[in-house]
């Protein structure tokens, strides 16, 4: 969700996406043979120690996405070719035409306030067009073919301090029923872990859920092997460390109960590990330094949003209940990993609500 979810916040759990172009720590232990690509230039050495020496092999985590999920892991490159760049829901000025993600940044200069620029879908999505439902994984492999759905961007604070960011990428998010009217739509949805690391170790998790989440304590989450599993809430996409409802009414609970509900269960599963970005953060100058391979620019410093400006009151697709603002069926689309906080100081990004690191699950 966009601007209902500020009101409505919520809990998570995740799981890694990965590419081997990152150290094997930031993943908690190695990629499995064949995998493993170059590391990110200035990781210090014992990153590949510890990844080769001190944690066996373990299979790729994976993600269990909802058993009727409509919407399921889309391509970011896939969303250009299905958007055009407006603002107040006019072309934007002076865009150039034909950008990729190696340049979709050139965007930005073009208005007093890149986060005013949206990727609007150039089909009407109350249609649901094929588009909006991305790529169903493997049955077997876990593998979404022909699709990239996770960036990973890792940011070294110094003194051995490193925090890990995993993205996830989807075409639409379908918000909860509130009195039987679904709001909270919005094309285009990313949602984000973070994992702190302490010398080479993992210590915190960070739940991106909505507008908020939750943190907890590595050694309390649900593993498999060394890595997390999540639990992909259906439609939303929230993060969730067990299977079930999580109402997310109330900040910084998690209640399996409650007027505004996400739902997990173990649906299908996804590896992410096959089709991800990766890049290094460079707080100072606010730039990426691409993993080997190809990690395209142009989409991590792009600044816009990934879908729809909050349609208007009087487009027919448009609802809300009682005429309440937060209840908009339809709202923004969201910004992109720039956005995100990625020099936090503490493991929760600052949003005004206290940063509590649990070490109980469901707590």
């Amino acid at each position: 969700m966009a601007a209902f979810s500020t009101l409505l916040l919520s809990t998570a759990l995740v799981v890694f996406c990965l590419r081997g172009s990152l150290p094997s720590w930031v993943f908690a232990s190695p990629l499995p043979s064949g995998a493993a690509r170059a590391e990110a230039a200035d990781i210090p050495d014992y990153v590949s120690r510890y990844g080769t020496s001190h944690v066996p092999m373990q299979p790729p985590p994976k993600v269990w996405l909802h058993s009727t999920e409509a919407y399921l892991p889309a391509d970011w490159a896939a969303q250009l070719l299905h958007t055009t760049p407006q603002v107040n829901y006019a072309p934007l000025p002076r865009a150039p035409t034909g950008l990729t993600l190696d340049d979709l940044d050139r965007f930005n200069g073009l208005a007093p306030d890149p986060k005013t620029i949206y990727l609007t879908a150039v089909d009407d999505v109350s249609k649901q067009p094929g588009w909006l439902h991305g790529v169903a994984p493997n049955a077997t492999t876990g593998q979404t073919q022909g699709v990239t759905s996770c960036v990973i961007v890792v940011t070294d604070h110094g003194q051995g301090s490193v925090d890990a960011f995993y993205f996830y990428f989807y075409a639409f998010n379908q918000g909860n029923a509130i009195l039987g009217s679904e709001i909270g739509d919005h094309v285009g949805d990313i949602e984000h872990n973070m994992i702190r690391f302490q010398d080479g170790r993992p210590q915190v998790v960070w739940y991106s859920q909505h507008s908020n989440g939750e943190a907890f304590i590595y050694d309390v989450v649900e593993k498999d092997g060394q890595r997390p599993i999540t639990y992909s809430a259906k439609g939303s996409h929230a993060n969730y460390a067990t299977a079930g409802p999580h109402d997310h009414s109330i900040p910084d609970l998690n209640l399996p109960f409650g007027p505004v509900q996400d739902r997990c269960d173990r649906g299908r599963l996804w590896d992410p590990l096959l089709a991800a970005y990766a890049y290094r953060y460079q707080p100072a100058s606010q730039t990426f330094v691409p993993g080997p391979g190809y990690n395209p620019l142009g989409l991590v410093l792009y600044r816009g949003r990934w879908g729809d400006q909050q349609y208007p009151d009087a487009d027919p697709r448009q609802h809300k209940i009682f005429d309440l603002a937060f209840t908009a069926k339809y709202v923004d689309g969201p910004t992109g990993p720039i956005d995100k906080q990625l020099d936090r100081k503490e493991v929760c990004p600052v949003n005004g609500l206290p940063c509590i690191i649990r070490d109980l699950l469901g707590a």
